[in-house]
Formats: C-alpha cells, sequence, structure tokens
C-alpha cells in the first residue's frame, strides 16, 4: 500500500490502522516535509519515502492500493491520476468538494472496474455502534429525533487549509466534521428529504464556518439534528436518540482518536474499549440505567478494504454513500445562503 500524506490524516489514523491490519504492508509514504518522511521511518522501519505523488506512479507495479490522506482540494485529481495508473483508491473524506466531482471519480472507478471507497471512520465509533445495537433489539421504540453533535473549542483559527475559503478547500466544520454527522444519520435512517442549516464564522478572522447547525427530515420521517462547531466552550451530549419508548443520551467522543493520536497501536488489547464511568444512559427519567457502549472498530475498515481486494466484494463504504453525504452538504450550504428548506430528490 501506498499512503499519500502524512500529517494528521496520514500519521495518526490511516498508518496506524494500515500497519496493524493483517494482510496489509505500508510500503510507501509520500511526503515532501523532512520531519515527516523521519518521523514514517522511524515508526515504521522499511517503509519508503517518496516526495511526489509522480515519483509514486513511477512505482504502480510494486502497489496494490493508494491512500489519499492529503488536502481536500487534492483528493480528485489524485484519486484520478491514481486510476489512471490502475490502482484502486482509499480517499479520506470528504470524497470531493462537489457532489458532482464524486460522482464523475466514481463513474472513472466504474469504467475501469478499480476499487473506490471512502474512509468514513466514523461508522465504527464505539457510541454509532451502540445505537446501532438499542435500535435493532427496539429499545428505543419509533425514533422520533436524532441529536449528533462534534463540538470543540478552538477561539483562535488555525493556519492551514481547513480554515481557507476558496471553494476547491472544502474547508469550514461542515466539510470537516459535518461529513462524519451527517454519513452517520444517513446510515442510520436512510435518504434524506429535506435539509435546514445554519452556518456562521464566529472567530475573528474566520473566513469559513465554524459554527454550523444541520436538521435533516428523513424520508423514514425521522428529523436528524446535527450541531458541529468551533467554538463550544461546553459541549452538549454527544448523542441524544429520543423515541417513543425511551431515549438514550451519550457524552464524550469515542476513545479511539486519542488514542491513535497517542500512539496506541489499533492491535493492543482492550482496543475500543470505553470505561464505564463514560457510558450513555438508557431509559426515561427516573428510569435510567447505563448502557456498555460497544468497543470502538477502526481497524474493521481496512479489514474490509482487504477483503474486497481479495474478494471481490463490496467496500468496507460504498463511494455513492459518500456522494449522498456531499448532496446533502451542498444543500445544506443553499439553506443557509437562502436562509430556507432545501428539498433533496
Amino acid at each position: 500500500m501506498g499512503l499519500l500524506g502524512f500529517g494528521l490524516a496520514g500519521s495518526a489514523f490511516h498508518a496506524p490502522l494500515i500497519a496493524t491490519t493483517p494482510g496489509l504492508k505500508l510500503a510507501f509514504v509520500v511526503t515532501g516535509n523532512a520531519e515527516r518522511a523521519q518521523q514514517a521511518r522511524t515508526r515504521y522501519p522499511g517503509v519508503q519515502i517518496v516526495n511526489s505523488a509522480e515519483r509514486l506512479w513511477e512505482r504502480a507495479d510494486a502497489l496494490d492500493l493508494v491512500v489519499l490522506a492529503t488536502p481536500n482540494r487534492t483528493h480528485i485529481p489524485l484519486a484520478f491520476a491514481a486510476l489512471d495508473v490502475g490502482l484502486p483508491v482509499v480517499v479520506d473524506k470528504p470524497l470531493a468538494p462537489t457532489a458532482e466531482d464524486g460522482r464523475r471519480l466514481i463513474a472513472e472507478a466504474e469504467w475501469r472496474n478499480l476499487l473506490l471507497t471512502v474512509f468514513q471512520n466514523r461508522r465504527w465509533d464505539g457510541d454509532y455502534l451502540t445505537v446501532r445495537r438499542l435500535l435493532r433489539k427496539g429499545a428505543l421504540g419509533n425514533v422520533l429525533r436524532f441529536e449528533s453533535r462534534f463540538e470543540k473549542w478552538r477561539p483562535q483559527p488555525k493556519l492551514g487549509w481547513r480554515e481557507r475559503g476558496a471553494p476547491e478547500e472544502a474547508g469550514g466544520v461542515l466539510y470537516d466534521l459535518g461529513s462524519h454527522l451527517i454519513d452517520q444519520a444517513l446510515c442510520l435512517f436512510g435518504p434524506a428529504r429535506e435539509v435546514y442549516a445554519e452556518l456562521d464564522a464566529r472567530r475573528p478572522g474566520a473566513v469559513v464556518d465554524d459554527d454550523a447547525f444541520v436538521a435533516l427530515t428523513h424520508v423514514s420521517g425521522v428529523r436528524s439534528h446535527l450541531w458541529m462547531s468551533a467554538v463550544a466552550a461546553q459541549p452538549g451530549p454527544r448523542l441524544r436518540v429520543l423515541g417513543g419508548r425511551a431515549a438514550y443520551t451519550k457524552y464524550g467522543l469515542d476513545v479511539q482518536e486519542a488514542a491513535l493520536r497517542g500512539g496506541a497501536s489499533p492491535d493492543a488489547l482492550g482496543w475500543g474499549e470505553e470505561p464505564p464511568d463514560r457510558w450513555g444512559l438508557l431509559g426515561r427519567d427516573g428510569d435510567l440505567r447505563p448502557i456498555p457502549t460497544e468497543y470502538g472498530a477502526y481497524p474493521a475498515f481496512y479489514a474490509g478494504v482487504r477483503d474486497a481486494l481479495r474478494h471481490g466484494g463490496p467496500p468496507p463504504v460504498a463511494p455513492e454513500d459518500a456522494v449522498a453525504g456531499l448532496d446533502v452538504i451542498e444543500a445544506a450550504r443553499r439553506s443557509a445562503t437562502g436562509r430556507c428548506v432545501v428539498a433533496l430528490g
């Protein structure tokens, strides 16, 4: 496997997951940054460092797959280039700046009969997996409203492409955090038929949205209320699911990101386990009980990629799902601009 990009996404998420998945080998890392190159060599002895995508394409015969952990504006051109040299592709979310770009890329991959998938790792968050389990058991009854938050406290904008306003950068919290929240909502409750959104740039000097709210009305009738923010001094519950029989409320982020950032190995004993004091509560006021959080399972993504390549089955994330998320993001931007509800389909 070849990994393009060794910033946060490449070094903390993709590389550790690839390196600990049986049957996968991290063979190449593409980075032009000398410090990051040394970090890759130190942590993954034997990995080859190349300083450009073009140099990697020259080694295409030595590869089975490439992973794009690069800035959003590069996803489409690099993915097309990889497919052009015959390489299947994993693209970090968001797949593309626009849904139309995503559809063009899917068509190219289908024409070349090459795997294309998107790193929507939050499908393997422990809290999300717990909600899926509760839905399967009918523990909530008919779901009325799904509330989901990724809220942080970063009062000063950071330098970097995520804070840039050019459309091709796909910057701002809606693309960054919203890609996860929207994907989870669509996976749980099906396609959206209406979208309403509020997008704001709250911090001094901010040129992209850093505080956002998106409301979805699903075809199934469920409503999803999604918050994403860089200016939340006190975050709300990570998840609150209101049903006709009971509700489930969960605070705190999945433990896997912090573990990866801290250098923990995804094949460590107890990976993804959450301590009992962070479990969510199920029930009604006066009758609440803690519910064990499912083990987080980010390693399942690359195990799914491996199996799809070996056996020709479906990828762990269908790229069409990522395009459906981009359709919602684009509708949300239109809604915020026009201060209106936007219909899909």
